[in-house]
């Protein structure tokens, strides 16, 4: 069983192409972020899955249906989805239960439908409050509404659009993983559209970044962060430290060591991406092999890790390091670094 299929989707707007031939599969029981800068198309991309913008060009199949494409179009209330936004889109004149029980258009009766709205409300921990408007509710609380709104009828497919933009931080995170649960446990093909590169790693069993109109990487999160096919897709997951090298004998020389490029050809000019992690700074006196003299611009520590700027010996340029934990050196502090190749990425310098 398919819980989504989009196939060779194109959209336009007054002539400007905003979804560029997508194609993309969701199945039962997996959550697929869909990431990119803001403009990009993933937003209207899930709109066209939910039956909000009709399909101009190719097909969209829910739940094994073909609900869009081909001169058909199902209209949203009826492709068997729960649809979740930013701004929850609760109704206000309404108590909770209420809210989660409308959710529900199955033919059943009242009290069935309030018995199956009060069991999604224990799932997400609002029991307590099924009498509650939407005004006297937090932001954490109207959108464990929302998702049980939208989980209540057990739709096949579940589409969120940046649900958690709009939560604060220190509640963002639990709120991600009580829904990851929720998702996994009731088995719901999900695709979750975001613009935070850290959401999409937290959240996804594959990430499909968008560029333009166009999906240009899948895959798991750590095969995305780890392999990255372009420049575009390494630096939209992480800073970057950007250097220019040209390849000699499968080797590019850059003011922080020397990295391999053994599959760009001899003579090429290469940009040289280095994740801030990369850097690995040593004592003067550690006889690191390939270690190459900075000096300690600044540091910060920034909890969980550290930001050091260091400028290289050679050309005197700046760059920034992260370290884990607490790692904070003086000012002028002379000491090596070396690179971990795996968080280095060499791309021929025309490429984007």
């Amino acid at each position: 069983m398919v819980g989504l299929s989009l196939e060779n989707i194109t959209h336009a707007f007054d002539g400007n192409v905003v979804v560029d031939n997508v194609s993309l599969r969701v199945d039962p029981g997996e959550v697929i972020c869909l990431v990119g800068p803001s403009g990009c198309g993933k937003s209207t991309t899930l709109r066209i899955a939910a039956g909000l913008e009709e399909v101009q060009q190719g097909q969209v199949i829910v739940n094994d249906k073909l609900v869009g494409g081909g001169g058909r179009h199902v209209p949203p209330e009826l492709r068997g989805v729960g649809l979740v936004f930013q701004d929850y889109a609760l109704f206000p004149h309404l108590k909770v239960l209420e809210n989660v029980a409308f959710g529900i258009t199955d033919g059943r009766s009242s009290d069935t439908r309030k018995q199956a709205a009060r069991a999604m409300l224990e799932k997400v921990g609002l029991s307590h409050l099924e009498n509650a408007f939407p005004h006297t509710l937090s932001g954490g609380e109207q959108q464990r509404v929302a998702l049980a709104r939208a989980l209540a009828p057990r739709p096949g497919l579940m589409l969120m659009d940046e649900p958690f933009s709009g939560l604060d931080i220190g509640l963002r995170d639990k709120i991600r993983d009580d829904t990851l649960a929720l998702l996994k446990e009731l088995g719901a093909a999900t695709l979750l559209v975001t613009h935070d590169p850290e959401e999409a790693m937290r959240m996804a069993d594959r990430v499909a970044l968008m560029r333009e109109g166009r999906l240009v990487q899948e895959g798991p999160p750590n095969r995305v962060y780890s392999n990255p096919d372009s420049p575009f897709c390494c630096t939209f997951f992480s800073n970057v430290n950007r250097l220019e090298s040209i390849v000699d004998n499968g080797l590019a020389r850059t003011p922080l060591g020397i990295v391999e490029a053994n599959e760009i050809g001899n003579g090429v000019p290469v940009d040289v991406l280095v994740r801030p992690e990369a850097i690995k700074i040593h004592e003067p006196a550690d006889g690191a092999v390939s270690a190459v003299d900075v000096t300690v611009v600044s540091s910060r520590v920034l909890g969980p890790y550290s930001l050091v700027y260091l400028q290289a010996a050679s050309d005197g340029r700046v760059f920034e390091a992260r370290l884990a934990g607490i790692h904070a050196p003086d000012d002028g502090t002379r000491c090596t670094v070396t690179l971990d190749p795996s968080q280095v990425f060499v791309f021929p310098a025309s490429s984007n």
